[in-house]
């Protein structure tokens, strides 16, 4: 067997998800099987996995060696830019919750005043719901251990739900991973595909409030979801469904059971060093707000500053999403390039001690030859 066999890849392992839905990512180097001291090289071994040894010159494993120690170099290098990253996704998500709870504050005020009027309000409409738009939020890179994967399995059970319902539906697909996804899948059908960046604007946030505005004030659609991947910490995520039409008229975010799911607390999870070594720091941070005064009197109509603010709502609702999954993306990224270095150096350990064995063979080898030969001419 010739030594290219002496292969190494990234696979993730099998993914469990426990009951409140947490993400384990997990991507490993797994080594080809190696000989032991005691291998007969050149033979297959008879062992119940049915692996055979590997038979390399020193040449080979020289180069090999050299390969698995400039992939442990991307890799490390790789773990490092996406923690660095996670930290400025972090920072995007708390920044802008200042502006969304004194959104939320103002229309909850709104709201109040308009308790007692018959206002017709297109994204607070409640009608009976015949189709669903589902806004699926993906990456647009792979290496993240099953970050896409958990999205994407999430969406296709949903849609399994709806079926099952009888309703009809469409796909709004956001990220490269989730378009090549559905693009495979054509009896999916889907409104329009989108590509994600590496840091969300708002600019991204309206192109995709503006298709769901028009898809649910057209009533082409009577309800739109959202499916992202919620940021929880540097190793779990959650993948989420929210409501995003229609709208609660108190500008709370809920789930598809009706539950509001607005956070009131962030962590920060700051890299650091601590004897040479990477750490964990984790910050719990409450955004500071400003109390919204009640006796706060509008000049205009609230009827029509209830329909500037709600679009403006569901763009940062839309803002939102987008930041924290691609924080979520970043912390699996971050995690599976961590196993795939370890695993790597331990693959460069195992073949280092191939090759020194080989080499000590052959030294030896060659000494009892010439020890041999002198023997045979004294």
């Amino acid at each position: 067997m010739s030594c290219s066999n002496l292969t190494m890849w990234v696979s993730s392992s099998k993914p469990s998800l426990d009951s409140s839905s947490s993400l384990s990512f997990r991507s490993f180097i797994t080594p080809s099987p190696i000989p032991t001291s005691n291998s007969n090289y050149g033979t297959s071994s008879k062992s119940s996995s049915s692996s055979s040894s590997i038979q390399c010159s020193l040449r080979d494993l020289r180069t090999r060696i050299d390969s698995v120690k400039n992939t442990q170099k991307i890799t490390e290098a790789m773990k490092l830019v996406a923690a660095a990253k996670v930290r400025r996704a972090q920072e995007a998500v708390v920044n802008a919750r200042p502006f969304s709870e004194t959104l939320v504050e103002v229309l909850y005020s709104i709201n109040e005043q308009l308790q007692t009027e018959d206002v017709d309000v297109p994204l607070t409409n409640i009608r009976p719901v015949k189709k669903v738009a589902l806004v699926v939020v993906t990456g647009d890179r792979g290496l993240c251990g099953g970050f896409n994967n958990f999205i994407l399995k999430k969406a296709e059970a949903r849609i399994k739900e709806l079926k099952t319902l009888g309703l009809d539906y469409v796909v709004i697909s956001v990220g490269k991973k989730g378009n090549s996804y559905f693009l495979r899948r054509p009896y999916i059908p889907v409104d329009k595909f989108l590509d994600g960046s590496n840091l969300p604007t708002a600019k991204e946030a309206q192109a995709i409030a503006d298709d769901v505005f028009s898809l649910f004030v057209s009533e082409e659609v009577d309800k739109v979801e959202l499916l992202y991947t919620k940021f929880v910490s540097l190793v779990k995520s959650d993948p989420v469904i929210h409501t995003l039409l229609p709208l609660s008229p108190k500008g709370e975010i809920c789930d598809i059971n009706g539950v509001c799911v607005d956070a009131a607390e962030d962590e920060f999870f700051r890299l650091t060093t601590k004897e040479g070594k990477l750490t964990v720091e984790r910050d719990v941070v409450r955004a500071d707000t400003l109390d919204f005064s009640p006796i706060l009197q509008f000049e205009q109509d609230p009827v029509q500053i209830l329909d500037a603010l709600l679009p403006l709502y569901l763009n940062s609702q839309i803002l939102r999403a987008l930041q924290e999954s691609l924080a979520s993306e970043l912390a699996a990224r971050m995690t599976a390039m961590g196993n795939a270095t370890d695993n790597a150096s331990e693959l460069k350990k195992n073949l280092s001690r191939v090759y020194n064995r080989q080499r000590q063979a052959k030294i030896t080898g060659e000494i009892l030859e010439i020890v041999a030969g002198a023997d045979a001419l004294a």
